[in-house]
């Protein structure tokens, strides 16, 4: 097998992968919006604490989308030896890596960026914990996996809470708050449970080299789809 063939079979098995990945979210996210009702009781008899994930379907159909296009472009560029296919294909996934470099370098160089974003988060907190929780249940729902995923409580501690409309409704705190698990007066409150904002830094400085060593792979593997798109882009018409 030639050089040539070898990387057009890696791209199309790479690809077939992307494309497939992407044909999955895709049809996850539309079984999800469509038939909800079913997707609820089929994961709610397997993981209960799963259920509030009905609510990222959309999230499911634009990736799965996206993944599914960029998988198209690559196998079908590879196969047909499509010079356009693998031209777009590569424009594609650099504008990806360069928008990924650039927002890595501005976080790690201002840190003043990051404090915006996290006056912003507290902003969006705050509003969403005293207005949103207990009436919107999409808002309700991210704020609940959140605490039970982390084992926290609100965004600061229970007392965000306190003039919330959740509170005023109930007269009680969120159950996941409680020590019994179930919605509670403030003397019943848990206070081993942080704010979600404490536990997340907690987790990130757990789980920074994870997080930064799929960052990395992530970034070869793109570096890696470039370098043998441009290959086969450059030599597809040049062989005798």
């Amino acid at each position: 097998m030639s050089c040539f063939s070898f990387l057009k079979l890696m791209m199309f098995i790479f690809n077939g992968v992307v494309f497939l990945s992407g044909l999955a979210l895709l049809g996850i996210g539309i079984w999800v919006k469509v038939d909800s009702t079913s997707f609820v009781k089929i994961l709610g008899a397997a993981a209960p604490h799963l259920v509030q994930l009905i609510n990222v379907g959309y999230l499911c159909i634009a990736l799965g989308t996206f993944l599914l296009l960029m998988g198209f472009m690559g196998c079908w560029g590879a196969m047909k030896e499509s010079k356009c296919l693998l031209l777009m294909f590569f424009v594609v996934t650099m504008i990806l890596f360069v928008a990924e470099v650039a927002g890595a370098v501005v976080v790690l160089a201002f840190s003043s960026v990051a404090d915006i974003f996290v006056e912003h988060m507290k902003n969006w907190a705050k509003k969403t914990l005293e207005k949103d929780y207990g009436k919107q249940e999409d808002i309700t729902a991210i704020w609940d996996t959140t605490m039970k995923e982390l084992k926290c409580c609100g965004f600061h501690n229970y007392t965000d809470f306190n003039n919330s409309y959740f509170y005023q409704t109930y007269t009680k705190y969120p159950s996941v708050c409680c020590k019994q698990n179930q919605e509670c007066q403030e003397s019943e409150i848990d206070n081993d449970k942080k704010g979600c904002f404490q536990e997340f830094n907690v987790f990130l400085s757990k789980n920074g080299k994870i997080v930064g060593g799929v960052a990395l792979g992530v970034g070869g593997l793109e570096l890696a789809a470039m370098a043998v798109s441009l290959i086969l882009y450059s030599q597809i018409g040049t062989r005798g």
